[in-house]
């Protein structure tokens, strides 16, 4: 048997971008935008004009969710939603309401409130006319909205986060084109990482202020992806801590140490691309860490030495240190074309345990995604997602022995509580505890759902 703690917390996973759909909303974020004007990126042409309609369903959807066993939900506040005039952080009544109404409904089916404030929806206008997160202002219009939430919802709310894996903006947006607007472009990616790091820790800031008291916590949101090396030749370790170091240190060390890592600094400095920074900012991130750290896990990040040097004339980017490595007769969910490697969740709370002052975390994602799971579906329609429970096992297993070493893990939260839009991929891969008929919006428990539910009310299973 695999047993957690009695006051562990399980639940879900989602975001507003992703549920909600876009009705009554009266701006466009960036995947609004790049939905509308070039459908054609999005697989099968689905966007998120009605995601899983949850701005209609919410109290239904919700109630599904009880059936689940889902104790906490993670969402997100669509800043495009929430605020009318961007400059001013004035309030949409009709979005106020709604985020109301959500909150009301989740406690009333004593499922806690987690509440995220930016999902990768940059509103589109701050981009055109700013830049997105290369701007610095940016970084105060966002503080001005995350104010307005802390104190409308801040009565009801006690758990915040900043930014979902402000790295996937990062890599997506600025690394390697897979996200709007696809740029390629290092030094501004360079640029961005830092901003949004300023602008976690400027709201942290204004939210100890609003929101006082010991119940009420905000933290960040981070990806994180343990890199490994492919050999233990010391180019290959090199490659390695320099992986190690942009796609996980970049975030972790100033959200929790309140710096950013010596040896990332360096190069960075060495190659003429580090972040225009004043020491203002800097004391501002060195005085408002995370009070605790959610974790996404889905994947390792297996890494060796580069092809060329990196002295070779060639436009920055981060992997002229390393080169991604495909390590052979490994597990892979093939759907995704991830690798599935449960250790890492192990080396995960290791790691926050011995260098991250064993600061209180939680799994805040970690889910499979598969396509085509109406071949799972019995004579009754549902979804035996049997691969989907031995997943979740294996990965709290590996969570329960970081645990037992003395890692303060408070929790884990499916991806995801029901099927989700899923930006470009749309709903290619499904990931839900509960499926969602995307032409019925017909809403059905899985197999998954089942166990899931013993499992929060007894906080063990069997291995």
């Amino acid at each position: 048997m695999v047993t957690f703690p009695k006051d562990f917390v399980w639940g879900a996973a989602t975001s507003g971008p992703q549920t909600e759909g876009n009705f009554h909303k009266q701006h466009q974020n960036v995947f609004d935008y790049w939905f509308a004007t070039e459908p054609e990126a999005f697989d099968a042409g689905v966007g998120p004009d009605t995601a899983s309609n949850f701005y209609n369903d919410y109290d239904a959807d919700l109630a599904k969710m009880a059936q689940a066993g889902i104790k906490g939900l993670r969402t997100s506040i669509q800043w495009t939603r929430l605020i009318d005039d961007f400059e001013t952080a004035s309030l949409n009544p009709d979005g106020v309401a709604f985020y109301n109404h959500v909150i009301d409904s989740m406690l009333a089916h004593h499922i806690k409130p987690y509440l995220n404030l930016h999902h990768f929806d940059l509103p589109v206008e701050l981009y055109d006319k700013y830049g997105g997160w290369e701007s610095k202002h940016v970084v105060d219009l966002f503080v001005k909205f995350a104010e307005q939430c802390f104190k409308l919802f801040g009565d009801r709310v006690d758990d915040w986060f900043t930014f979902n894996e402000p790295k996937v903006v990062v890599d997506g947006q600025y690394l390697y084109g897979w996200h709007y607007p696809c740029l390629k472009d290092g030094p501004k990616a360079v640029q961005v990482a830092y901003n949004m790091n300023l602008a976690s820790a400027k709201a942290i800031a204004s939210f100890h202020k609003i929101c006082p008291g010991s119940t009420k916590k905000i933290g960040i949101i981070l990806n994180l992806t343990p890199a490994y090396a492919a050999t233990d030749d010391p180019a290959d370790v090199a490659a390695a801590e320099f992986a190690e170091l942009w796609s996980n240190n970049l975030f972790l060390d100033p959200a929790v140490l309140g710096h950013f890592p010596a040896k990332l600094v360096k190069t960075l400095d060495q190659d003429g691309v580090l972040w225009d920074a004043t020491d203002e900012e800097l004391a501002i991130i060195a005085a408002n860490p995370v009070d605790y750290l959610g974790v996404n896990y889905y994947h390792p990040f297996r890494v060796e030495r580069p092809d060329i040097s990196p002295k070779s004339l060639q436009p920055w980017l981060p992997d002229i240190y390393f080169k991604e490595y495909a390590m052979p007769g490994r597990v892979m969910n093939v759907d995704r074309g991830w690798e599935i490697y449960p250790q890492a969740m192990a080396d995960i709370a290791d790691n926050i345990r011995e260098n991250y002052h064993n600061i209180p975390w939680f799994i805040s994602e970690n889910g499979m995604g598969v396509a085509g799971e109406e071949r799972f579906m019995d004579a009754d329609g549902v979804v035996q997602d049997d691969y989907r429970i031995d997943f979740m096992k294996e990965h709290l297993t590996a969570l329960a022995k970081g645990i037992d070493a003395g890692s303060n893990c408070k929790g884990y939260f499916v991806w995801t509580a029901i099927d989700c839009w899923s930006w470009n991929h749309a709903y290619h891969n499904r990931y839900g505890l509960i499926r969602d008929d995307i032409h019925t919006q017909e809403k059905t428990l899985k197999k998954s759902a089942g166990w899931f539910k013993a499992l929060s009310e007894t906080g063990t299973f069997e291995n």
